[in-house]
């Protein structure tokens, strides 16, 4: 398997595996098990940690879905080369440092590393498009 391909499954991993980072929050907070297994009616109030988390995986759903277009069609049109792979690494590279960043609050820096998974799909892009 290709690098291109090897950083898409670490992506979707991550991407499954950002709600049980939540977790721990909504496991500590008061009343958050009984919320958890139940209808959830009602909001619960958790550490903003837990929400910047939440946030950050919903963002990491809304940008697989278009790298792992990227990193499928380079792959099947024979384009995959080292700037793919490099434009795949940066992307899960920059989701992990999103991730992270994201969670610990801090906002200029994430928007920054947003910026780094942004540039490895515009790399896997000019392969594409030259």
């Amino acid at each position: 398997m290709t690098i291109d391909l090897w950083m898409l499954v670490a992506s979707a991993l991550l991407c499954l595996a950002i709600p049980y980072l939540g977790l721990a929050g909504l496991a500590r907070a008061p009343g958050g098990m009984a919320w958890g297994f139940g209808n959830r009616d009602v909001p619960l109030a958790v550490p903003a940690w837990v929400e910047r988390v939440r946030r950050a995986h919903a963002n990491m759903v809304e940008n697989l879905a278009p790298f792992a277009v990227l990193v499928l069609v380079a792959h099947v049109t024979g384009r995959a080369n080292g700037t793919t792979a490099f434009g795949a690494e940066l992307f899960f590279a920059g989701r992990v440092a999103h991730l992270l960043v994201y969670a610990a609050g801090v906002p200029v820096v994430r928007t920054l590393v947003f910026g780094v998974a942004v540039a490895g799909e515009i790399l896997i892009l000019t392969q594409l498009l030259g």
